[in-house]
């Protein structure tokens, strides 16, 4: 796709975002950068193209939209929103409970929601726009004890693949993206609006391991458990295999229809990294054999 694009990312103060942003930069596109907080951000290489913004995902619908619409007007347009503020909150289900569950969801699911909402009613005016979801492999790989064991989970075949996956709060919010997503796809296609989930494994981000594993209300029979998630949950860090500014340059590649995305079809779906490969390759298969073995029960409900 030719043409300068602007850009609204969010969750720029490190990580993909940072990343992003200076690659979308160099490749000549208008970026608005945003951050919880603007100190974060206020770092960035001056640049012409580049509009800092302060935006916090968390806070209200009625103020998100009012700090989009105000985005809008800076360069007449969004034409590409990139969500990819988010967390994770390590911690055992039963013990982090709803609290901490709607904690997670509320910057990783309805802020993505609310800054979806937010931004489309600009990108329907034009008939034209993208929208990047930063989902995570953790949705197809959830079944980790509290994160327990995952810095030992190498791969078979690669002894220095690192598995980082997030326990059972975090997974579960990136898998309600991943099929807000697919949907929302859907319901933009009349639009000309494209939905691209981008679906990482692990990647040498700082940050991502920031949270202290939550102990405030432990269970007993959980000891073990809980003990194990806190001893290992940093141990990633600096061993994840994944490059993030190689990702994320495969990213701007999609969205402008250019590099290793030149001549294909639009993808919905952007996995990146071999393990995320293993672990989606894995869990279709092990849906696919639950039906097989499973079959006559699976078709035997039908009304006769």
């Amino acid at each position: 796709m030719l043409g300068q694009k602007v850009w609204l990312i969010t969750g720029t103060s490190s990580g993909f975002g940072r990343r992003l942003t200076g690659l979308a930069l160099a490749r000549g596109d208008r970026v608005i950068a945003t951050a919880r907080t603007l100190r974060n951000i206020e770092n960035f290489p001056k640049h012409p193209n580049l509009h800092l913004m302060q935006l916090d995902v968390n806070t209200s619908t009625k103020e998100i939209k009012a700090r989009i619409d105000h985005a809008a007007r800076v360069w007449n347009g969004i034409d590409v929103l990139v969500n990819n503020a988010g967390y994770g909150l390590p911690a055992l289900l039963e013990e982090g409970g709803a609290s901490l569950m709607l904690r997670q969801f509320q910057t990783n699911f309805f802020g993505v929601v609310n800054v979806c909402n937010a931004v489309l009613p600009h990108m329907r005016k034009k008939r034209s726009g993208t929208v990047v979801v930063i989902g995570s492999r953790s949705a197809w790989k959830p079944e980790i004890r509290g994160l327990g064991n995952h810095d030992v989970l190498a791969s078979k075949n690669d002894k220095s693949l690192i598995h980082l996956i997030f326990p059972g709060f975090y997974a579960a919010s990136k898998a309600a993206v991943h099929t807000m997503s697919e949907s929302l796809a859907l319901e933009l296609e009349p639009f000309n609006i494209r939905v691209l989930l981008v679906e990482p494994g692990s990647f040498r981000t700082e940050g991502i391991l920031g949270h202290q594993w939550d102990c405030s209300n432990p269970i007993p029979d959980y000891d073990e458990q809980r003990a194990d998630g806190r001893v290992n949950f940093s141990k990633p860090a600096g061993k994840q295999p994944g490059d993030p500014v190689k990702a994320m340059e495969i990213v701007v590649d999609v969205v402008k229809g250019e590099g290793c995305a030149a001549g294909r079809e639009w993808p919905l779906y952007l996995v990146l990294g071999k393990d995320a490969e293993t672990d989606i390759r894995n869990k279709c298969a092990k849906v696919l054999k639950h039906l097989d073995d499973w079959n006559d029960v699976v078709r035997g409900v039908d009304l006769v």
